[in-house]
């Protein structure tokens, strides 16, 4: 499902596993060039709460994503965050004007990244952990307010051995409000 849309046309993946920038991938979407569409449902619809502690081992305060919609394992999964005004980052960015900041909207959306690895891999948090390891290119675009819902649309780009690097973007309705690239490690627990 694309940002922002209950009922519009099937979601887009990519044809060719490379990044490109946000303009170049807006002018596709709207060309069609390079990349096709998928009518096939998720493999999984939702993914609750409950199931992501299950998945990655973070908890209240940093526990950013309260859910996972459309998660096609492997390759695409959207992280929903409900932001309200009793979040504890509202305390001191900024009192007056609170604002989330920009570097936990990139946590949130490596959590999704998180979830759909481990849920690709049927791991959960006590067997391995999924560590970031880089950001570039992020870019704020506009800020995220208390009454915001965030949608989280992680795209894996790649895939070697341990290590899986994703495209974030970050959705209000249809606006973008945030993107990045990331790479994370999977890293087996040492009992």
């Amino acid at each position: 499902m694309p940002p922002g849309s209950m009922d519009g046309p099937p979601f887009f993946c990519y044809k060719k596993e490379s990044f490109f920038t946000h303009n170049t991938l807006s002018a596709m979407i709207h060309a069609n060039d390079s990349l096709i569409t998928s009518s096939e449902k998720p493999d999984f619809s939702c993914i609750s709460c409950q199931e992501i502690m299950e998945l990655i081992p973070h908890r209240y305060p940093m526990l950013l994503v309260d859910r996972l919609e459309d998660v096609y394992l492997g390759t695409q999964a959207t992280g929903i965050k409900n932001v309200t005004m009793n979040e504890w980052f509202f305390a001191g960015h900024f009192p007056e004007n609170p604002v989330m900041p920009g570097v936990l909207i990139v946590e949130a959306m490596a959590q999704t990244a998180g979830v759909l690895v481990m849920k690709t891999l049927k791991t959960s948090h006590n067997a391995s952990a999924v560590y970031l390891m880089s950001v570039d290119k992020a870019r704020f675009r506009k800020p995220v307010l208390p009454g915001n819902t965030l949608r989280l649309i992680v795209t894996k780009h790649q895939a070697r051995g341990n290590v899986w690097k994703f495209h974030g973007q970050a959705f209000i309705e249809k606006t973008l409000v945030s993107d990045a690239f990331f790479a994370a490690t999977l890293v087996k627990q040492v009992s």
